[in-house]
Parts: structure tokens; C-alpha cells; sequence
């Protein structure tokens, strides 16, 4: 087995049941353990972690999933390395078996319903998710499907219970909290890349003149500036989003930073008071989750929830989990939402939604001919 200090390759020293990988814009973390902290409630894991860690100081690492629920490992050995490179090509896969839940139509009639819900004045956002199960004869390959999603955005891959794997290349990032310095970048806003420079220009352009998609953002900001507020002695935050993008969607997307009141505030007390935003639940929160819970065909789990690590000083990183997958050994589920505001139409929605899928698809190297 090879040593994690001296794995040049972060994949070489990555064991499926026993390690978390997370790799940010920082640089690449990758920790192997059995120990968990398995159905810890997020909201008291800050207190709680620095016992846990022992002297290692960790960090710990994993996911949490959309309902707040923890399982992070602790780690017998960690390793840092340099921030990866531009991710390596897709390995060419053969047929797949797909089943999307909910079928297209029924989304469509999900998205129907919740816009009547906004009409009637019920809420202001809901985001709606569904699914796609690709299943292959053979066993799937977590490392070819890894290297592709490496070097773009934070990208991880942690053990679930159960013995699936999460794994996804998110664009967004929750929150990091490096000594007293905080950071956040959400995202909201979304619109389809093209393969036609012009067209996809044309898109950008659009996308951050779009009034519903502006006011979807604002949302998803506003947020999560209230809520930092409570924590931070001064905050920056830009008066308009700027574009970025990844190889599949161009997002609208506002970096907010701030500096720590106290600086004993862990980075888990942050993600416990920001999750989950209104960019992958809605707002107000309590009637989006209610309108999730009834129109929602699909159990999240950890879709939507977050990625990332915490040591025992308190810093960290947590990526929302989103552009994700979870692998099983002969299937994996794929997962895309969409947030429904007001003048939102559902065929565009679902086609965000489609597009969503593309990351994790081009990185199985399946194509679009699995949504055939």
C-alpha cells in the first residue's frame, strides 16, 4: 500500500472505503480511516470534533447530507498536496441501462405545481431535483471516473454509509474559514453552455441580463449575507454577481468574504448556520422544504448537502454538493436540480437540469445518449 506522503498521484494512495479526496483552488487533501462520525447532526459538530480528533488534529473529513445528518471519517493519515491540474480525459465507456426519476413529463408537472405555489404567494424559491441510475454489466471504475472531475472546481469523493461512494466536481463553495478569514461563493442563475463561441457569448451576455435569474441570485445572496453577518465584524459583498463558468453552465456568482468576530468560530458553525441556502432549497426555507417534501420524487441523501473537511482548529473547507453522483459498484446516481422563481419555465428547467447531468456524464465518458 502505498504511502499517502509520497503518493505523487492523489489517486494512488486512495482507498474507496477508507478515504476522502478533496481537491480546491488551495490545494489537494486526501486522508485515510475507518473511524466516523456517522448520524452526528451538523449543528454539533463544531463542539464536538476537536475531542474526536485527539491529538492528530485532524483534519476530519466527508460529507453532509441535505437533511444535516453527518459522515465524516478521522483519519489515521492525511496528506496535503499542490492544487491539481486540468483534469485528464474520460475513458471511453460501453451501453448503459438508465432509468430517470422522475421521468422528464412528471418533472415537468412538479415544476407546474410549484409555480402555482410562488403564484399563490407561498414562497419566493424552490429548488427541485431528480435522477438519473446508469447501471453497467460491468463493475464501475471509481478512479477512471475520478480523473476526469479532478482540477475542476472542488472535487471529492467520500465513502457513504452503506458502502456507496459520493463523488462530484462542484462550482460552488459554501464556506472556508482559513484563521479569521471567511469565505463564500454562491451560486445561482444558471444557463447552458454551447460548443458555438458566439452562441455561448450570446448565453453569458443573457444570463447576467436576466431579470429572473438576477433576482434568483439575490435570494441565494441575501441569504447567506444575513447569516454571516451574525458571525463576521465586517463583510464584503459585491453590489452585482459576476459570470463564471464550468466546461457545461455559465452561473451567476457573487464571492462574499468577511472577517471572524471571534475567532474561535469553526468553520462547521458557519456551514451549520448557512446550510442549506436558498440556492439548493429555496426560500423561506420552511415552505420550500415543505413544497420539496411533497412535489419531490426523488430522496436526496447527500445530494445537495456538503463535501469537505474540518481540523481541530477550526478551519476548513465545504463545498456544496451538487454536479455529484453516488457509485455503487455496478450503478451510479446521478443528480441535477433547479430553482423555480417567478417566471420560470418548466421546459427550460428541465433542460437545466439535463445540462447539469453532463458533468458527471462526460466524466463517465456515457455521453448524452444516455438520456436517449
Amino acid at each position: 500500500m502505498e504511502s499517502l506522503t509520497t503518493a505523487a498521484d492523489p489517486l494512488a494512495g486512495y482507498e474507496r472505503t477508507r478515504s476522502v479526496l478533496f481537491a480546491s483552488p488551495r490545494g489537494t487533501l486526501l486522508t485515510r480511516g475507518r473511524s466516523t462520525i456517522a448520524g452526528g447532526e451538523l449543528a454539533t459538530l463544531a463542539d464536538r470534533l476537536p475531542a474526536l480528533l485527539g491529538r492528530s488534529g485532524g483534519p476530519a473529513a466527508g460529507a453532509i447530507s441535505f437533511d444535516g445528518t453527518a459522515h465524516l471519517l478521522i483519519p489515521t493519515e492525511s496528506a496535503w498536496s499542490a492544487p491539481l491540474p486540468a483534469a485528464a480525459p474520460p475513458v471511453p465507456s460501453g451501453r448503459w441501462w438508465r432509468r430517470q426519476t422522475p421521468a422528464p413529463a412528471a418533472y415537468l408537472r412538479a415544476v407546474r405545481l410549484a409555480l402555482a405555489e410562488l403564484e399563490a404567494g407561498n414562497l419566493d424559491k424552490v429548488v427541485l431535483a431528480r435522477t438519473l441510475e446508469l447501471r453497467s454489466d460491468e463493475p464501475i471504475s471509481l478512479r477512471h471516473l475520478l480523473r476526469p472531475l479532478l482540477g475542476h472546481g472542488y472535487s471529492f469523493a467520500t465513502p457513504l454509509p452503506g458502502g456507496s461512494t459520493l463523488a462530484g466536481a462542484s462550482p460552488e463553495l459554501l464556506v472556508a474559514r482559513h484563521g479569521r478569514q471567511v469565505l463564500s461563493n454562491p451560486l445561482a442563475g444558471s444557463a447552458e453552455r454551447s460548443a458555438d463561441p458566439a452562441e455561448d457569448s450570446r448565453r453569458a451576455a443573457a444570463l447576467l441580463e436576466s431579470a429572473k435569474d438576477l433576482h434568483e441570485h439575490r435570494l441565494v445572496v441575501e441569504a447567506v449575507t444575513e447569516r454571516l453577518s451574525r458571525y463576521c465584524d465586517s463583510l464584503e459583498v459585491p453590489k452585482a454577481p459576476q459570470l463564471t463558468s464550468t466546461a457545461t453552465m455559465w452561473h451567476l456568482s457573487t464571492k462574499i468574504t468577511g472577517t471572524l468576530r471571534d475567532p474561535a468560530t469553526s468553520v462547521l458553525t458557519l456551514a451549520a448556520a448557512l446550510h442549506p441556502t436558498p440556492a439548493v432549497c429555496g426560500t423561506p426555507q420552511a415552505a420550500a422544504r415543505r413544497v420539496i417534501g411533497e412535489l419531490e420524487a426523488v430522496e436526496r441523501g447527500f445530494y445537495s448537502g456538503l463535501a469537505g473537511w474540518c481540523d481541530a482548529a477550526g478551519d476548513g473547507e465545504w463545498a456544496v454538493a451538487i454536479r455529484c453522483c453516488e457509485v455503487h459498484e455496478h450503478t451510479v446516481r446521478l443528480f441535477a436540480g433547479a430553482g423555480i422563481v417567478a417566471g420560470s419555465v418548466p421546459e427550460r428547467e428541465l433542460a437545466e437540469t439535463t445540462s447539469k447531468f453532463r458533468t458527471v456524464l462526460d466524466a463517465l465518458g456515457a455521453g448524452t445518449d444516455a438520456l436517449d
